[in-house]
């Protein structure tokens, strides 16, 4: 019993300090390519995790695309029941792409207090998740897509703090509201500005059942 008592009070003195000197990633600006107007701040003064982003978004495309195995995975999500007779394990690649998309979301709330603030509260996620469901949509699917619709979002995000810290005379609730309403808009106007068929996988929310 003593060493789980000292392993709990060493656990809790960690967290106790990490929550008193939190760590955080320090943007690192890129010589020159950070001082191109709009652009330079926008993609190349970025913290660590920020690049990693990019790194993570590049290698996701390749791999679906470009490899056999995201062949196979977008197979699954197309049409199980051919990627199944053809003998591919259906169930155990979508439980690895959900494991994935995970850890993907994971690093995302870690970005919130390491580099976005950096300081952790409770709630600070502030309903993102469901942004990041809307961007999903917006870019079809289509990963290269989701770095306009992130932009784009993030865009209104910061405008709504320009707009306080100018006085303009909005209402701050609207104000905090506004990435939420655009995102609500911009999904309407693709809804209805479609007309070709969804690139969605075909199979999206479809319940698989192996019969062998």
């Amino acid at each position: 019993m003593d060493a789980i008592d000292q392993f709990i009070q060493i656990a809790v003195e960690f967290l106790y300090d990490a929550r008193a000197n939190p760590a955080s990633f320090d943007e690192l600006p890129i010589p020159l390519l950070s001082k191109i107007p709009l652009l330079g701040p926008a993609f190349f003064s970025m913290s660590l995790l920020g690049y990693a982003t990019l790194v993570l978004l590049g290698a996701t495309t390749w791999f679906l695309y470009r490899t056999r195995g995201g062949l196979i995975l977008r197979a699954c999500g197309d049409n199980h029941v051919s990627a199944h007779a053809l003998g591919y394990p259906v169930l155990r690649i979508r439980m690895f792409a959900v494991m994935f998309g995970g850890a993907c979301a994971g690093l995302a709330g870690a970005y919130l207090p390491l580099a976005y603030t950096p300081f952790f509260i409770p709630g600070m996620t502030a309903g993102r998740g469901w942004i990041a469901l809307a961007l999903v949509v917006f870019a079809s699917w289509l990963p290269a897509r989701l770095v306009v619709g992130a932009y784009l979002f993030g865009a209104v995000t910061i405008l709504q703090l320009h707009a306080q810290g100018a006085g303009i005379g909005i209402p701050s609730q609207f104000m905090s509201a506004l990435p939420y309403l655009a995102t609500v808009i911009v999904l309407v106007l693709l809804s209805r500005a479609r007309t070709g068929g969804s690139t969605a996988p075909a199979a999206l929310g479809t319940v698989f059942v192996p019969d062998r």
